[in-house]
């Protein structure tokens, strides 16, 4: 008798990144600069694990998996300290894992701050934090438990900003430097991890923070998808979620053209021509725009869709206005016929 459909479908989709990690990691030791002609050790992957049922459930598929692919497998966890007994749960959350039989283990303590609001400090100290854990072992990738419902709450976020069409992507399957991280459930529910948890009795935390309704996504998650599920039917998960696919695909496409498209927009002194960038669709001029800022110095996560506005006025607006301030200390100025971005 096979394993439960939920155990089975959360194992599927762990042996598929298993086996892209295994191809990639091949490939590479095949290249010609490899430094020897000995076999290449078998890539570390870790999971980063919280204790909750998705993390727990991609934990336990990989801790099965990867003996079958010849992977070494790991884990680690963050212990944002934002509250009490975090340290305590942490350290169940790493005795978990060993029983799993995940080696190296790790528990990371941060110190979460302020900038961009609670979700998003936090988020970014964890980031860091298994960056950090991934160097340090040299792991080749860190999977992460974030699933369908989750792309489609990031959808919506993203929607209700107004930041446009590549917050409308959500989250990629493959991401950060290197394409370190790893997502294998955006195709799977929610539901599905935390029944495979239950059918193999594993202990899971639930975080009080993803009831607290002083977090955005917390409300979300339980007030404004269930209305809109009221509202609209059945179905507004799953549709979410490939509205992220298919935004993916269009800003990808997107911006692939601003990059191609920026070479011939500028002078022979490397600057913007205005009346270049006229002629260009919106969607392409704008994303050159936002590269140039973030080129001069802009932070990519504080600029947003009204600064490159603004900007974008001085090409499709002139009316003399004066220069434009931007995050970072980042200036815009129109000067004769030229788009000039800098710090200062």
């Amino acid at each position: 008798m096979g394993p439960h459909p939920a155990v089975a479908a959360i194992r599927l989709a762990v042996r598929r990144v298993l086996h892209d990690l295994l191809t990639e990691h091949r490939t590479t030791a095949a290249l010609p600069h490899a430094p020897s002609h000995e076999p290449p050790p078998p890539p570390l992957v870790l999971v980063a694990c919280s204790g909750g049922a998705d993390s727990m459930a991609l934990a336990s598929a990989l801790a099965f998996e990867s003996p079958k692919l010849g992977i070494r497998a790991g884990g680690v966890t963050v212990d944002h300290g934002l509250q009490p007994g975090s340290d305590v749960r942490a350290a169940e959350v790493v005795l978990r894992l060993r029983e799993l039989g995940l080696d190296p283990v790790d528990s990371v303590a941060v110190t979460v701050g302020r900038a961009g609001g609670p979700e998003a400090a936090a988020r970014d100290a964890r980031y860091a934090a298994l960056d950090t854990a991934a160097e340090r072992h040299g792991a080749a990738a860190v999977l992460l438990g974030h699933t369908r419902d989750d792309q489609a709450e990031t959808v919506l976020l993203g929607l209700a900003r107004g930041s446009g069409i590549r917050s409308l992507s959500g989250m990629a399957a493959v991401s950060g430097a290197g394409g370190r991280y790893r997502r294998p459930f955006l195709e799977l529910d929610r539901q599905t991890a935390r029944k495979a948890c239950m059918v193999q009795s594993l202990p899971v935390w639930d975080d009080p923070h993803n009831v607290d309704p002083a977090y955005t996504r917390s409300r979300l998650r339980h007030e404004g998808l269930p209305a809109l599920e009221k509202a609209l039917g059945k179905g507004v998960v799953e549709a979410l979620a490939r509205t992220a696919q298919l935004s993916r695909d269009d800003a990808d496409a997107l911006d692939s053209w601003a990059i191609q498209a920026e070479a011939t927009v500028r002078d022979a002194a490397g600057l913007l021509e205005c009346v270049k960038l006229y002629a260009l669709p919106p969607a392409v001029r704008r994303r050159i725009l936002r590269r140039a800022a973030i080129a001069a110095g802009a932070p990519a996560g504080s600029l947003f869709a009204r600064h490159i506005e603004e900007v974008d006025r001085l090409i499709t607006g002139w009316r003399g206005q004066g220069a434009i301030n931007l995050p970072g200390k980042v200036v815009a100025r129109r000067q004769g016929g030229r788009l000039v971005i800098r710090q200062g």
